[in-house]
């Protein structure tokens, strides 16, 4: 019998989060650790939970490979991803998650830093004299 999977990516700013709903008893694992070995806030936690209490989904173990950003981009690349997968295990619950604004990409990226400029729009100090 195959196994059921369903698969998905999620971005935030430099975060990529590749995620994958197995059948099982909602267990998430990221990168190979429990959710709450690998982030210690309680608020990063319940971002990452956010599409599935939001949809009563508790059937599917998550298996996340997240790299790059930060931890609260990571988070909300993973919580981006879950709702993508979830949208191709159940078409109904989009509606929901698109309600609440979990399968828009988050477009804020940081801007880059220009030349004469000590940073994006940092100036030098200015001195009259």
């Amino acid at each position: 019998m195959a196994k059921v999977e369903y698969s998905a990516v999620g971005r935030r700013k430099k975060a990529v989060a590749r995620v994958r709903l197995v059948a099982g008893d909602g267990k998430i694992t990221i990168n190979k650790r429990d959710i709450d070995a690998y982030f210690g806030l309680e608020t990063l936690k319940m971002t990452v939970r956010q599409p599935l209490t939001l949809t009563n989904t508790g059937s599917f173990d998550v298996v996340v490979n997240v790299n790059g950003g930060g931890l609260t981009g990571q988070a909300g690349a993973i919580r981006h991803g879950i709702s993508r997968a979830l949208c191709k295990a159940d078409p109904e619950v989009r509606g929901t998650l698109k309600k609440a604004g979990l399968l828009t990409r988050d477009p804020r990226m940081k801007e880059r830093k220009k030349y004469g400029l000590k940073a994006a729009r940092r100036a030098p100090q200015f001195s009259k004299r």
